[in-house]
């Protein structure tokens, strides 16, 4: 049992799924304080408030429903998301298509039964007999 789990978590997917949890973790981070040190200045500089939470109020029988707080959430994963985007994805499917190009361009050996085959192709198409 504790060998299976042993492999399980030697693949390599499972590590760079951590890694990227961890990562993604303090890149949060980064985000937050975009959007709390930038965005929300702006929002606040536009619309005189930091953020939409009390706006959009829609007040049902003494009870606040407050769809401001739902569009500030909405942004701020919109924000999250194209940083995040632009910032990891974007940069690794171009070092991925590096990787592969490169892969692609260097040439592939022949075998030597391959290569015998060849010449026995070519000396039977020739007519030689030899």
């Amino acid at each position: 049992m504790l060998k299976g789990f042993k492999e399980f978590i030697a693949r390599g997917n499972v590590i760079e799924l951590a890694v990227g949890v961890i990562i993604g973790a303090a890149f949060k981070n980064i985000i937050d304080a975009l959007v709390d040190g930038i965005i929300n200045p702006l929002i606040a500089a536009v619309i005189g408030k930091p953020d939409f939470s009390d706006a959009f109020i829609l007040t049902l029988n003494g009870t606040d429903v407050k769809f401001g707080v739902l569009i500030t959430a909405v942004i701020n994963f919109l924000l999250m998301a194209f940083a995040i985007y632009f910032c990891i994805v974007v940069p690794m499917n171009a070092l991925n298509a590096r990787r592969k190009k490169a892969a692609d361009d260097t040439p592939k050996e022949v075998s030597e039964e391959v290569q015998l085959l060849t010449e026995i192709r070519d000396a039977l198409a020739k007519g030689d007999r030899a």
